[in-house]
């Protein structure tokens, strides 16, 4: 799935190394697109649950999925 510039999605995975567990809401911020061995990354803004913003990192397409209702 490709995911548009700003839009928000939640972590598929716990990413310890931040201290993000799964279903952290983020907003993409960039997209890096794909190499010949690599798929999609992306820079994400991580949110707390105020809104502020936490971190920026940079993550693969499969560490992340749509936010489900």
């Amino acid at each position: 799935m490709i995911y548009e510039l700003y839009s928000q999605i939640a972590l598929a995975e716990d990413i310890v190394e931040h201290g993000l567990k799964r279903g952290d809401v983020a907003r993409v911020v960039e997209t890096i697109p794909p190499e010949s061995a690599k798929p999609a990354s992306y820079v994400l803004e991580v949110f707390n649950a105020l809104g502020e913003s936490m971190n920026v990192i940079i993550v693969s397409a499969n560490q992340i999925e749509p936010l489900n209702q």
